[in-house]
């Protein structure tokens, strides 16, 4: 299938990394890649040359409001707003929305702690995302959830997770149901390049494989784990690469292109869906601010190395000019989505601040279903301790 192929784009290596005068570790990754590919135009290919003028403004509208989005938060977090962490997919947008837009009925994604990003392009609104954030009762999660634990069952979307990997095993549930059921769907299950290395996710890969389950596993590789570059935490390159023991199709792209990354996914997902396969998808991807808020970023990267990220593949001002360069956008239309989109976080900024906070009383609510529905209990025991 297109898009979903075993690409060697970093030799394997057990020597200590390299340095390379003026190159950091994940310039060295992405330089490493396949030119040819990297040059690829995706505009016109199955997944992208049936999308209208329409679809396509949507698609940079939505990248739009994330990164809007996430920049108010992180200044409602500086204002004290915000407690506890706050990870924010600056510069990832286009793997999250790629992704979603060629999800189907029965397709669900679950991810893990950097959330925000998949939970407003499957359709979470900013009030309650931002409410959750605040820890306000009108958040998606009642104010108890945070910025890891978005949840929306209702548009298929499962968490927000902040054990690293933890999701892996809870993603191959949700494809085990699904095939279970006889429903035509899939999982696709987000993952950061530090996951790579959690043992679950070796669990999971070969469950997957051992009993054909719909699971797409998608490496969101910026380069850097928490604060370590990847050729310092992670032996053998690409990542994506270790579902190949597991005999589990894999491919490397780039998530700076919306194109690309609807390309690859919907190769995945078809594959999911046709056969009933399991796939790992390595997008190369980056990050803007540093793990989380309380991350100074000032030891692992260069301030130089960013901005050039930012200068030439940043994924939101490349869609804006292959857009504009097609007629589908204007600087104009541009600009008025841009304003729309900072209006939006600034009002749910001020909606989370007007929202109340949520009562004492609820901190036992929605955590088992039993106790909330104790008329229907089956089970016997105590579910909570509590002092006397």
């Amino acid at each position: 299938m297109e898009g979903l192929h075993h690409d060697t784009m970093v030799e394997k290596n057990n020597e200590p990394p390299k340095e390379v005068p003026g190159s950091t570790d994940q310039e060295q990754i992405v330089e490493t890649a396949s030119v040819a590919d990297s040059e690829k135009d995706f505009s016109s290919t199955s997944m992208n040359a049936s999308l209208s003028p329409e679809d396509k403004i949507e698609l940079f509208n939505q990248m739009v409001r994330i990164r809007r989005f996430e920049e108010r938060s992180l200044r409602a977090y500086q204002q004290g707003h915000i407690g506890g962490f706050l990870h924010l997919y600056i510069g990832q947008e286009a793997v999250a929305v790629g992704a979603v837009s060629v999800m189907s009925d029965n397709d669900h994604v679950i991810t893990a702690y950097r959330d925000h990003g998949h939970a407003l392009a499957v359709g979470m609104d900013m009030d309650e995302c931002m409410a959750e954030l605040f820890g306000k009762r009108t958040g998606c999660s009642k104010g108890k959830g945070g910025s890891m634990h978005f949840f929306a069952p209702d548009k298929n979307y499962w968490g927000g997770h902040g054990i690293v990997g933890g999701q892996t095993p809870l993603g191959l549930g949700m494809a085990y149901a699904l095939k279970y059921k006889g429903l035509k769907g899939s999982c696709l299950c987000f993952m950061g390049d530090g996951a790579t290395n959690q043992g679950p996710f070796y669990e999971s890969l070969n469950l997957a494989s051992l009993w054909n389950l719909p699971v797409v596993y998608v490496i969101e590789n910026n380069g850097y784990s928490m604060g370590t570059a990847e050729a310092r935490h992670s032996a053998g390159e690409p990542l994506a690469r270790r579902g190949e023991p597991f005999d589990v199709d894999w491919s490397v792209s780039y998530g700076h292109d919306l194109y690309e990354v609807r390309q690859t996914m919907g190769d995945a997902i078809r594959q999911a869906h046709e056969a009933s396969k399991p796939s790992v998808l390595e997008i190369i991807t980056y990050r803007y601010r540093g793990h989380s808020v309380a991350d100074p970023d000032q030891t692992y990267r260069s301030k130089e190395e960013i901005e050039e990220y930012k200068k030439s593949k940043d994924p939101i001002n490349l869609f804006k000019s292959k857009l504009i360069d097609e007629g589908v956008l204007s600087e104009e239309s541009a600009k008025s989505i841009d304003v729309k989109a900072k209006e939006e976080a600034d009002a749910s900024a001020e909606f989370a601040n007007a929202s109340p906070y949520p009562e004492p009383s609820e901190l036992m609510d929605d955590v088992y279903w039993e106790t909330d529905n104790p008329s229907e209990r089956t089970s016997g025991g105590t579910m909570f301790f509590e002092s006397v």
